[in-house]
Parts: C-alpha cells; structure tokens; sequence
C-alpha cells in the first residue's frame, strides 16, 4: 500500500486535469483494501475508487480518500473444449489483457482494443465498441463492499447490464470495489466485423483470412487515426454516450435529416451522437486551450492548463446545442467529480 497526502492529481486522470485529494492511496490486494478501510484515519472519510483514471472528469479538488486499484494476476480458472474463463485482476490495463487473450487465441475482446482504462472499470461502464460490449463475454466478477469488508461475487445477471451501464453506476455507487473480473472467452473465435470501418480497414491492410489479432490490429488502426493520445493531449475518449430513440421519434428526425447516422438498438434506434455534435458545428472547435477533437466530435479535450470547469460548461453548451437542433438530450459518458 502506498499512500500520499496532499497528492496532485494531474498525472492519474486522462484529461490532464490539475487538483488534489487530500489522501490518494494505490492497493495491490483485497487484503490492502481491508486494512485502508479499518484503519482509524480512512474508515470514516469520504472515498473515491479509480483505475486508470481514464473515464473521469475532476471538477474541484478532493477532499477526501482516492483509492487507486493496482490488483493485478491473469489466471484460468476453468476451461472446456470450446470456451477459457480468465480471471484478471481490477489493476491491470485493459488494453494489457486484450493483448494476453489475442497472444493466447482467447477470442471475444479483440473489438474492444485499446479502450483505455482499468479491468476493474470494464463492467462498471459495460464498455463497448466495434459491435461488442463487456456483457457479452462477462462471466463474474468479485467485489469488496465498503461496509462489511466481504467478498462477494456478481453474475452478469446481478449487474443488470445496459448500454455504458451497470448496477455499479446506480445503486451500488460507491459501496462496491472490484477486485476481479473474470470473462468466458472462445477458443474457436467468432469474427464481428461487421460494425464501423473494420471491414474496410481489413482490406487496407490486405488480410485475406481473418484472425482475431488482424481484428485487434484494425481497431487500434482506427482508433489512432480518429481519437487522440491522451499522454499528447488530454482527453477521455468518448465524452458523450450514442443516445437512444424511440422508432417514431427517429422516424421523424429521418424525415428532416436524411443523412443521419444510425443503429438498430432492439425495439428502438440508436443515434450517433459525434454525428449530432458535428452537425451542429462543434467539430474542432477551439477555445483558449481546450475544444473539441477535430476528428472526432466526440472527443473533448484539454490542450493545456484547461480546468475541469472550462471543459464541464463547454459540454453543457454541446448539451444545449443538439436538443434545440434535434430534441435528442445527449447524456455525458464520463464520470464527473
């Protein structure tokens, strides 16, 4: 365990934010996790988990407990003809894992390289790309409650899943640590390349006979050529999530908007919501250091010294902007503090 009082917070938040936490403390196990939180000086006092620091947005200083997950391990704990399970520890780097199952030819999570952040922050977003969401592949995971100190364990039932969403969001905020996720991935892979520009990228790249670490290797190709390098500029990727209609409201909007972005999401539609910022002229958009990406619409970002405010009112303005265009109320993805 090591702990840090009156700690700058810039280096562990994606957008380069600059603030303090008044304790900010990295655990390497559950055991860890358990001392923190019987000690006299943590027991009491406001807390706040991270992982890689990647999906937040930090307004004001911190006056309390910053815990940041380092639990690490990558282990089989069950395995059959046709599928793995590998238990993967809340610490390690998403990215990280995504690259030990390709190495391995565990088949599932090649759609969601380099998503940045933590395992332990997977389930919590239900992160997704490329057609594929964490639910999909998601076995159990097992947490810490902040309350009792015990471990107990999630199905991906009990997480009761939705788009960038997950028990741990709502209801469980906050009362909840994961300490590690464990995901059910195929031997015999299953190729989803039907979504975005992977087809396409396949092409470019001349692979002729699919395999997932082609798979990977396209989506990274695509993610680099669209979003930028957080460690170059501050971001958090994806600020907003892709909103969801209902059919008579899309049909609707399709009337006036022909050219619309859109997905099938079950009964209703799903709408792109870079589209909906682009059209409304936010696309590279700069103002003092901060804007917005001028690849992706959806990406906010801190050139330098922007405050968690500046980028905060600029995505209400974003808010603003594509209701009274569409009358779609865009809702923000990363988690503000």
């Amino acid at each position: 365990m090591i702990i840090t009082e009156n700690c700058e917070l810039r280096p562990f938040n994606s957008f380069g934010i600059s603030g303090t936490a008044k304790y900010f403390v990295e655990v390497f196990s559950a055991q860890e996790i358990r001392d923190l939180l019987k000690s006299d000086s943590f027991s009491k006092i406001e807390r706040l988990v991270i992982g890689g620091g990647s999906n937040m947005l930090l307004k004001t200083d911190y006056k309390g407990c910053i815990i940041a997950n380092r639990i690490t391990g990558i282990e089989i704990i069950e395995e059959n003809d046709n599928h793995v399970y590998i238990k993967a520890g809340a610490g390690i780097v998403w990215h990280d894992l995504v690259m030990h199952c390709i190495s391995n030819n565990y088949a599932g999570i090649e759609n969601l390289s380099l998503i940045p952040g933590s395992v332990g922050a997977s389930p919590i977003q239900n992160i997704g790309a490329y057609g594929v969401e964490l639910k999909d592949v998601f076995h159990e995971l097992e947490a810490m409650e902040l309350e009792t100190m015990e471990l107990k364990k999630f199905s991906n039932t009990d997480c009761k899943f939705g788009y960038r969403d997950s028990v741990f969001k709502w209801h469980l905020k906050n009362k909840f640590i994961i300490c590690s996720v464990t995901l059910r991935l195929n031997k015999n892979p299953i190729y989803n390349t039907s979504y975005g520009a992977i087809e396409d990228e396949l092409t470019n790249m001349g692979i002729k006979e699919k395999s997932i670490a082609a798979i990977s290797k396209a989506v990274c190709n695509i993610r680099t050529s669209k979003l930028p390098n957080p460690a170059e500029i501050g971001n958090a990727g994806s600020f907003f999530k892709n909103p969801v209609i209902g059919r008579e409201q899309y049909s609707a909007l399709k009337n006036t908007f022909a050219d619309m972005v859109s997905y099938p999401a079950g009964e209703n539609v799903k709408l792109a919501a870079g589209w909906l910022i682009e059209q409304c002229g936010w696309k590279g958009y700069t103002e003092n250091n901060f804007g917005v990406h001028k690849n992706q619409a959806l990406v906010l970002v801190n050139y330098g010294g922007a405050s968690g405010d500046d980028i905060y009112n600029l995505s209400e303005k974003i808010i603003k902007s594509v209701n009274e265009k569409f009358g779609v109320l865009l809702e923000r993805e990363v988690n503000v503090i």
